[in-house]
């Protein structure tokens, strides 16, 4: 019976393979045809579009009886004889069309019953409602524009294989709407954080991404050879060092948005490449960073979104209301009820971990046992946006001690939904200090540790020179726009995330 199940399911397999391989085959003889006729589809270099879908719908009342031309694809077709309706799907939604043939003609109409679903159409004709009270379009001329060779998903059950979509993100778009309103309002979100920090004085600006020292976060590089040079040359794996060169340079407000490249696993939160924007601005403070992330957060969710409440994951995230500010020990007392202020060095600490069950390694000290404790017990619980400030120096190679207590440093991130959002210090502009912090990270580098920073010289060169007091921020902008979507994985925000390839070809 197993058998007899099985070679049923192949039999069905192989049935249906053959329909959809008839299917591709009808297609490209239909397309051969309009070839012979002269009526190549691929000829047609432009077709002038006057009008989108949902401005003829929003905007009706104007539009009642103009004539429009409109452009996209076929995603229904009803042919009735001497009148048939279309449905075209277009950048901002879909629109339905009346094409009869004694409107655009006979022969124009011939050829309309043979076009597929997935053509793209050109379409002019009168707005107008139907007697259901549909606004559509009676079409004068239709035009084919592109011949469809492949066969989309089937409509009503959509594109629902989440690999396909990934790597298929064209097929995505297409058919699930709600995909192309969250990549529209991701561009919105980059527009409005650049309106946002134009309006503040800060200026943008492009630094490289082939670097000799991939330095600014904790992070493996790629590597690569350059071969005109004869070097080997690493991808950026932040856009800091830079960029602080060029506060020393003396342009006192720099931002970048780009792409930056990190060796490391894949998982909801994290891909290989990814967007993230750093400002530094000279002449403040992480308290100054504080008060602009949280008015800028703000800012865009209004300007996107058009509240300041948002949800996510099933909670509503309140951007409006004061951020919460607490200091990295007082988020673990606070969870945890453990004060690590108490906790008098290393060896003790590490005891704590112990007991707690908290894994560490052997070169860890007492502020990366902090940091581990914070991971463990506090992250998961910071949803509404939240500031964790002063970080333990170890984390912190590139930041300012704080006055008062030189183990800890003048630094915050910003967590939203148990994420953290944005990372953000006080620069350290010491250049003596900044040698010693080199110095401490490529002690870990020795140890093992793959993701420590290797001493850049010309950065130093540029501190010694000079760098005022500055603060800097670093901005994931995938998740920003995880969190202004409400989507729930960052291969959601990626128009074509890092996917593993199949059969030695990304399929």
């Amino acid at each position: 019976m197993a058998n007899q199940g099985k070679n049923q399911a192949q039999g069905c397999s192989s049935a249906q393979e053959q329909d959809i391989n008839q299917l591709l085959r009808i297609k490209r003889e239909k397309l051969a045809a309009l070839q012979e006729a002269g009526k190549d589809p691929f000829k047609i270099t432009k077709f002038d579009v006057t009008a989108h879908s949902r401005d003829i719908k929003e905007n009706y009342e104007q539009m009642e009886g103009q004539t429009v031309s409109v452009a996209g694809r076929i995603m229904q077709k009803r042919v009735m004889g001497k009148a048939s309706f279309c449905n075209i799907q277009d950048l901002k939604g879909n629109i339905q069309s009346y094409v009869a043939r004694d409107s655009i003609g006979e022969e124009p109409y011939g050829d309309f019953k043979k076009y597929d679903v997935g053509d793209i159409v050109g379409i002019t004709g009168e707005v107008f409602k139907t007697k259901t009270e549909e606004i559509s379009i009676h079409a004068a001329s239709v035009t084919l524009l592109s011949k469809s060779l492949q066969i989309l998903p089937e409509k009503y059950h959509g594109l629902t294989n989440t690999d396909i979509r990934y790597r298929q993100r064209y097929t995505d778009l297409i058919m699930n709407q709600e995909v192309k309103e969250t990549f529209v309002k991701r561009s919105k979100i980059i527009s409005a954080i650049r309106k946002y920090l134009d309006g503040q004085g800060f200026m943008e600006v492009e630094t490289p991404m082939l670097v000799s020292n991939a330095g600014g976060a904790a992070a493996r590089p790629f590597e690569t050879h350059f071969n005109a040079l004869d070097e080997d040359v690493k991808l950026r794996i932040s856009l800091e060092l830079y960029l602080k060169r060029l506060i020393v340079g003396g342009l006192e407000r720099v931002y970048e948005i780009g792409r930056v490249f990190r060796n490391e696993g894949l998982d909801t939160r994290h891909n290989p490449e990814f967007t993230l924007m750093e400002l530094y601005q000279a002449y403040t403070d992480y308290n100054g960073m504080m008060d602009l992330t949280e008015n800028m957060f703000r800012y865009v969710a209004q300007e996107v979104c058009g509240t300041t409440t948002v949800p996510y994951g099933g909670e509503m995230i309140d951007l409006g209301r004061p951020f919460e500010r607490l200091t990295m020990i007082d988020a673990v007392k606070k969870y945890t009820g453990i004060d690590f202020d108490q906790i008098p060095d290393t060896e003790a600490a590490k005891k704590l971990a112990d007991e707690k069950e908290v894994h560490y390694e052997d070169r860890h000290t007492k502020g990366d046992i902090l940091n581990l404790f914070f991971e463990e017990f506090v992250e998961e619980h910071l949803v509404q946006p939240t500031f964790v400030m002063d970080h333990p120096v170890e984390i912190s190679p590139l930041t300012k001690r704080k006055p008062d207590k030189p183990d800890y440093v003048e630094r915050f991130e910003l967590f939203i939904t148990g994420r953290e959002m944005c990372n953000a210090y006080s620069e350290l502009n010491d250049p003596i200090d900044q040698r010693e912090r080199f110095k401490a990270q490529e002690a870990a580098l020795a140890a093992g540790d793959e993701e420590a920073n290797t001493t850049d010289e010309d950065f130093l060169n540029a501190l010694e020179i000079g760098m005022p007091p500055t603060g800097g921020i670093g901005y994931g902008i995938d998740r920003l726009v995880m969190l202004l979507t409400d989507s729930p994985a960052i291969r959601d925000v990626l128009l074509f995330p890092t996917m593993k390839t199949l059969g030695g070809k990304d399929q």
